[in-house]
């Protein structure tokens, strides 16, 4: 059984400054996939996250202080791959293979800044879902662990019509998670909770998260041969080392 923890961190060091190491010794999870790391290694003292027991494996953006994702990992991997190829300076993918599953973390662009950027999100979305096809054919058994930032349904964000044209819900958004679900992916939380009110995200305006006033817009996705190794699947609100909250799922593997 692998407990494996998504998590957008915003900013690795400000959410160690936060309590965020002592957290996932606490929380032991076998596998931890990380967004928006905002560091580079060389900012960082690894021989911390070597010391907690894990194999760490990075893949930073370009740019300084920007996006990158990294996965941490008790088992070592067989292979790391470091991006796929498209966009790869902003560091938004990195995957780990383990025997016949492959873990995924991937930190998809967001749109909020203006039409430009909308319009580039929606190019790497489709590219995405290409890359995805391409894997599943030598790599059937996936878990993509991460920031989609799209939440799927109006279940999944707290005001859904006054959102109907933000980033984040638009219709084609909401169109391409739900197609890159049906071709060949469970949704982990839903398959144990149909609840409303489970975000993972919050503004830091308003006091929206104290009311829980928040979008699902991270999630780990099992591809459908994995499906009846999901075992437990579960938001955890209470970190609060970041703007985002961890998601965690249990897959026998």
């Amino acid at each position: 059984m692998k407990k494996i923890i998504t998590y957008n961190v915003n900013g690795l060091r400000s959410a160690m400054s936060k309590g965020w190491m002592n957290w996932v010794k606490t929380e032991n999870p076998d596998i931890i996939c990380l967004q928006e790391i905002k560091v580079q290694t060389d900012q960082l003292n690894l021989d911390e996250f070597t010391n907690a027991g894990y194999h760490n494996f990075w893949f930073p953006a370009q740019k300084k202080g920007y996006s990158g994702v990294a996965i941490f990992t008790k088992t070592k991997p067989d292979h790391v791959e470091y991006g796929w190829g498209y966009n790869d300076e902003e560091g938004r993918l990195i995957r780990a293979d383990y025997g016949d599953v492959s873990v995924i973390s991937v930190y998809i662009p967001s749109g909020t800044s203006g039409d430009e950027r909308q319009a580039f999100k929606m190019k790497w979305v489709a590219e995405f879902q290409k890359y995805i096809n391409t894997l599943k054919k030598k790599r059937p058994n996936l878990i993509i662990a991460g920031d989609y930032n799209i939440c799927h349904k109006p279940i999944d964000i707290h005001n859904p019509v006054s959102n109907a044209h933000s980033s984040g819900f638009l219709p084609e958004e909401r169109e391409w998670l739900d197609n890159f679900m049906k071709s060949g992916f469970t949704d982990s939380l839903r398959q144990f909770s149909k609840e409303p009110h489970q975000y993972t995200w919050w503004s830091f305006r308003a006091n929206a998260r104290a009311n829980n006033k928040g979008w699902r817009i991270d999630y780990q996705l099992v591809s459908d041969p994995l499906g009846k190794a999901l075992k437990r699947a579960v938001i955890l609100p209470d970190a609060k080392h970041s703007d985002h909250c961890p998601m965690l799922t249990e897959v026998d593997f």
